[in-house]
């Protein structure tokens, strides 16, 4: 490739930590212009390597420098260095000079960032042992998230963060519509591709190793989704039936839209309402890759006045903005973007959306509310606070062979039978 992999990198990451981008989207600006397969792994495996590491390693430049790194470009590829010296079978010369050449014009740079890395090759032992000492930098999360996690979590709290800084695997949904998940798995075990069936669900496969998705059969037919097995039990979870009109708050990217459908194929209306314009155009590309039909709206899930046309539905859907502390695992960058400031600013959200979207049920209806969070203020705690503000409003309890009842619905934690962490409570009207 014509530039230097590690320089590529160091770009995305300064999008991330300077600029605030998400992960995928400062991808999404860089890896197109990789022209080659292998180079573009690489750069998108140092990128979330670094990210789910980067407490630890930012604390170890704290180590290894009398004061902080003030360039932004340098520091994010000496991140990168120490990265692969500690967390990659890159060898440690080659890892060196390459990191060290990305540099490129600052060459002022180069004496610092090959000192400072050639410095933790020299003491390693001890400055890996000093990282210990402290149980956010050791987990390699920022304090505040550890402590919540401690609060609501006392007894799961490590294996969650643990689970948080492992690659999660790559989940299908298989489109019952188009195949069986048994037909599905054969025409992977005929395209090469290693897979089980999930013991959680019926829709979900699980594969050994994630591939590419031009590699799954049928995909761009919409035989299949990638979904996490967690986000696979929404649909579920709604009670679908032919001849019901059905809301999905906050629906995108459309995963569990597309579900819907394929799981109530004669559902009488179903409507899906999301507020970002960019994410709405990622709803409409799923549908028309599954061969699928639903009314998209770009609205404010919180003031339905302005959309909603006044007749019941049967089922919502509130997909509730949140922490995506779930998800850690997948999106990485959240342990570095998500600040303790945004966990109030979400609640007020949810309870907004939550609020709005009840007038809008059908008495006797069924409002499922759903998040990504394995934050208890985030998900229970909601709930009970709704409850008791809607005398009209009643928990139909989950029974399930997954994660484990709390207060009021049911949650589960990152890593609980390979899934993300998420949470559902299903809510009644009174007739």
């Amino acid at each position: 490739m014509g530039a230097n992999s590690r320089a590529l990198a160091a770009d995305v990451l300064v999008q991330v930590v300077g600029e605030q981008k998400t992960l995928t989207h400062a991808l999404e600006s860089v890896l197109p212009k990789i022209p080659r397969e292998n180079d573009r792994a690489f750069v998108q495996a140092l990128c979330y390597g670094v990210m789910r590491m980067y407490w630890r390693l930012d604390y170890l430049l704290g180590l290894l420098t009398r004061k902080p790194i003030k360039d932004l470009d340098l520091r994010m590829l000496t991140l990168l260095g120490l990265y692969q010296l500690r967390y990659t079978r890159v060898k440690p010369h080659a890892a060196v000079a390459e990191t060290v050449s990305a540099v490129g014009r600052k060459t002022w740079a180069k004496p610092l960032l090959n000192g400072i890395l050639r410095s933790y090759l020299r003491e390693q032992a001890r400055l890996e042992s000093q990282l210990e000492g402290e149980a956010a930098v050791a987990a390699a999360h920022p304090e505040w998230l550890v402590s919540a996690m401690r609060r609501d979590w006392p007894d799961r709290y490590t294996e969650v963060l643990r689970q948080n800084n492992l690659p999660p695997p790559m989940v299908l949904r298989v489109n019952r519509l188009a195949n069986s998940r048994e037909a599905y798995l054969e025409r992977l075990a005929q395209a090469g591709i290693s897979a089980y069936a999930s013991p959680i669900g019926d829709c979900a496969v699980v594969l050994d190793a994630a591939v590419a998705v031009e590699r799954l059969p049928g995909f761009s037919k919409g035989w299949v989704s990638v979904q996490d097995g967690a986000a696979q039990l929404a649909a579920p979870l709604l009670d679908l039936s032919a001849g019901l009109r059905v809301l999905d708050v906050c629906a995108a990217p459309g995963g569990k839209l597309t579900h819907i459908l394929e799981t109530g194929p004669d559902l009488k209306e179903t409507v899906a309402v999301d507020s970002a314009p960019e994410r709405v155009t990622k709803i409409h590309d799923n549908l028309v890759r599954s061969g699928l039909n639903a009314k998209v709206l770009i609205a404010d899930a919180a003031q339905p006045e302005g959309w909603w046309d006044g007749q019941y539905f049967d089922r919502i859907l509130v997909d509730a903005p949140c922490s995506a502390t779930g998800v850690i695992r997948r999106h990485p960058d959240i342990k570095v973007l998500r600040k303790p400031a945004d966990i109030g600013a979400l609640h007020d959200l949810q309870r907004r959306i939550l609020n709005a979207s009840w007038p809008m049920l059908a008495p006797g209806g069924l409002l499922l509310y759903a998040t990504c969070s394995i934050l208890r203020h985030e998900n229970d705690v909601r709930i009970a606070e709704f409850l008791e503000k809607h005398a009209d409003a009643r928990e139909l309890p989950i029974e399930a062979n997954w994660g484990r009842a709390v207060g009021h619905g049911r949650q589960i934690l990152t890593g609980d039978h390979g899934m993300d962490g998420f949470y559902y409570a299903r809510l009644a009207k009174s007739c």
